[in-house]
């Protein structure tokens, strides 16, 4: 499918500039739950109450700008969540149709690498900036192999998948709630962990100014290890 690209003058709910793909995906999806009485938290289109108990959290297309330029990682990712718990994920591979489909508390068909140290493991990145430098490159000179692929939903799945060992935002306060609720179902079910980088609960909250620094591995011991490297309290 060819996706042609608009660029909107006004940013997303979170400020965030938005293309025409995300906001054709964020409508339909919106259509259907209004039908159907159920709230949104969309990282276009912001939080839609429907009064129900039920919540669709969900990034329609993360990856835009891969999808648009060609690069085939494009994701979707939507939780569902009663009263502010997540409970049902899925994640798809836009460009492959893979998907994956979790509940919470049940076991998943899949499970993650399983690694618990940073030395040698395969990581994914949020891209580097100057302000998180140090951070950054200190990961990156204890990983066997650092991946940029600019899809944190998809990122999170293929740690789930056991294909990567984990994926991190090095301390840059990137991302949203829509960029991590599926993978706080998906990543632990299959024996991995999700965290942020400075121990703040990870909330389904329709605020989408709030950002954390998602840490997403194969295992807890994991997790906690590449926090406190991105933290420089690793050892300490």
């Amino acid at each position: 499918m060819e996706l042609l690209v608009v660029r909107v003058p006004l940013g997303g709910a979170d400020g965030t500039p938005m293309m025409r793909p995300d906001i054709l995906v964020d409508t339909a999806i919106a259509e259907v739950l209004e039908t159907h009485r159920i709230n949104l938290l969309s990282e276009e289109l912001g939080g839609i109450d429907n009064g129900s108990a039920v919540t669709l959290v969900t990034d329609p297309v993360d990856g835009t700008a891969n999808a648009v330029s060609g690069v085939p990682l494009p994701a979707f990712a939507g939780v569902a969540a009663v009263d502010g718990v997540p409970t049902e994920a899925l994640t798809c591979w836009l460009d492959t149709g893979r998907c994956r489909h979790t509940v919470a508390g049940r076991p998943s068909s899949y499970r993650t690498s399983g690694r618990t140290e940073l030395d040698g493991a395969a990581v994914s990145l949020l891209r580097p900036q100057p302000h998180i430098a140090d951070a950054w490159w200190r990961v990156a000179t204890r990983a066997s192999r650092i991946r940029i692929l600019s899809t944190s939903c998809l990122e999170a799945m293929l740690v789930a998948e056991g294909s990567t060992d984990a994926f991190a935002d090095a301390g840059s306060d990137t991302h949203r709630i829509v960029d991590l609720a599926a993978a706080m179902v998906t990543v632990p079910a299959a024996g991995g962990a999700v965290i942020d980088v400075h121990g703040r609960p990870l909330e389904i909250d329709p605020d989408l100014t709030r950002r954390w620094s998602g840490v997403v591995t194969a295992s807890p011991r994991l997790a906690e290890e590449l926090a406190g490297t991105i933290r420089g309290t690793e050892g300490r």
